[in-house]
């Protein structure tokens, strides 16, 4: 409600005999709404819960916090995503509430409940379905509605980046050398090969902070923080990984370094790149070549990842438009292994359009970032590196998703819902005051007569 202007008049007895005066106070009077109040609230709940569901996710504190292993961290962070949502809906009016990246999370996940009804094993899908892609459109909707600050945002991204940061350095520290280094705490970090692509496309977003802080303790932390990632990245042997993080940073180099004028970002990665060559764990360098065919090391499992990659097409074939179901590629097919492929992932188990539409809400994700570079408040520098990380960790993905299953993950639709976001700051345009109203001239003291001390209001809108 919108404060009124209010006129009081009233008359003054006891001056001069039967005389009266009259005195006229305009007064603005900022009336208090409960309701506004009570949405705040729950938009602030609904960030919060958030917030926690994210540092549940990505920090994981079950796998390495005693008698947590007990607890359904699975469910309880699915409880807390709904909890949220339902607090968030309709907690504050937006530019884009429903934007078209988010319609198309709802269409594939539509397409995912569609092909679940005609799937191979029914229950198994049923349980992706539930467990995990539900959560990935209440994500979205979730940091559209209540991501509504650049503050919000940077906080978000803070605990994401952060975690897998922290996540990383615990794994290298348990690390006892035998093998690849998967997710030491387990989970969805437990697979060496989401291990590191998660490494790979959160980097950008380390970097991003590294370079907006102002403090040198941050930056000291930030800055081993990105070199445990990459001694991190190295012990999984993942040769995903390494494509990935390899794309991410040189979409850093020319968004931070080249277009933003930090060309000493040039030499900085240069020399840690010459440095990382004296630093690599045993075995790794015969390894990353054999994506070009010079060595034979990992050559088992790269000809198994071509046989994975050739069934998922020929089901894709047979089951064109939805698959044989979420989850069901391992079952069906007898290999008791994922796809190790996002875009076959999405063919072989839920149909041609399940990819299409997931393509498409990519390419919107990228949109985004087009459309806010063209905004008045890219001229925030907070803003040029968030754009400018976000953008760096996009193609890290795609190019990662190649060789890994994260159809059903969240991590890449919490990139997206980031994007949007961040277009929705940046699109809310401020209320401009309305023009100033005139009053209109008080009565005449022969109108206020015989009204003794009976005071009036007239109540003017603003």
């Amino acid at each position: 409600m919108e404060p009124t202007l209010t006129v009081v008049a009233y008359e003054k007895s006891g001056l001069a005999g039967n005389r009266s005066q009259f005195m006229v106070t305009p007064t603005l009077v900022e009336e208090t709404t409960p309701a506004k109040s009570t949405l705040e609230k729950r938009d602030l709940f609904a960030y919060r819960t958030l917030l926690f569901f994210a540092i549940l996710y990505f920090a994981r504190p079950e796998d390495f916090v005693p008698g947590l292993e007990v607890i359904h961290i699975a469910k309880i962070t699915g409880g807390l995503a709904v909890i949220a949502l339902l607090f968030g809906l309709g907690s504050r009016p937006q530019t884009r509430r429903f934007p078209i990246e988010l319609r198309l999370m709802a269409a594939l996940l539509f397409w995912e409940c569609l092909a679940t009804a005609f799937a191979w094993w029914k229950a198994g899908a049923l349980n992706v379905i539930l467990d995990r892609s539900s959560k990935t459109l209440i994500v979205g909707v979730l940091v559209s509605m209540v991501v509504t600050t650049l503050p919000r945002l940077r906080k978000l991204m803070y605990v994401q980046a952060g975690a897998v940061a922290a996540m990383t350095l615990v794994s290298v520290l348990l690390y006892r050398g035998e093998g690849r280094m998967g997710g030491v705490l387990g989970g969805v970090f437990d697979n060496p090969n989401d291990l590191a692509i998660n490494i790979s496309l959160n980097w950008p977003l380390c970097l991003m902070f590294l370079l907006r802080t102002r403090s040198k303790l941050s930056k000291i932390l930030w800055g081993l923080g990105l070199l445990i990632m990459i001694r991190g990245l190295m012990l999984t042997f993942s040769r995903t990984g390494f494509l990935a993080l390899g794309a991410a940073i040189l979409f850093c180099l020319i968004e931070f370094g080249v277009r933003q004028k930090r060309f000493y970002l040039i030499g900085v990665t240069g020399i840690l790149v010459v440095g990382a060559l004296f630093f690599t764990p045993a075995g790794y360098s015969a390894r990353m070549s054999s994506i070009v065919g010079e060595s034979d090391v990992g050559r088992d499992s790269q000809e198994e990842r071509k046989e994975l990659l050739n069934t998922s097409l020929r089901v894709t074939a047979h089951h064109p438009l939805l698959g044989i179901g979420p989850g069901n590629f391992e079952s069906f097919t007898r290999s008791w292994h994922v796809t190790h492929n996002t875009y076959t992932e999405l063919t072989s188990e839920c149909g041609i359009p399940a990819l299409i539409i997931f393509l498409l809400i990519v390419r919107a994700a990228f949109k985004n970032l087009k459309k806010v570079r063209k905004q008045p408040f890219y001229a925030d520098p907070e803003v040029r590196l968030i754009v400018g990380g976000l953008w760096a960790s996009l193609p890290g993905y795609l190019v990662g998703a190649f060789f890994a299953s994260t159809a059903y993950q969240l991590f890449p639709y919490f990139l997206v819902a980031y994007t949007t976001a961040l277009y929705n700051i940046g699109s809310v345009i401020p209320e401009q005051p309305s023009p100033p109203q005139k009053i209109a001239p008080p009565a005449s003291k022969t109108k206020l007569q015989g009204m003794g001390a009976r005071n009036y209001q007239l109540n003017v809108s603003r």
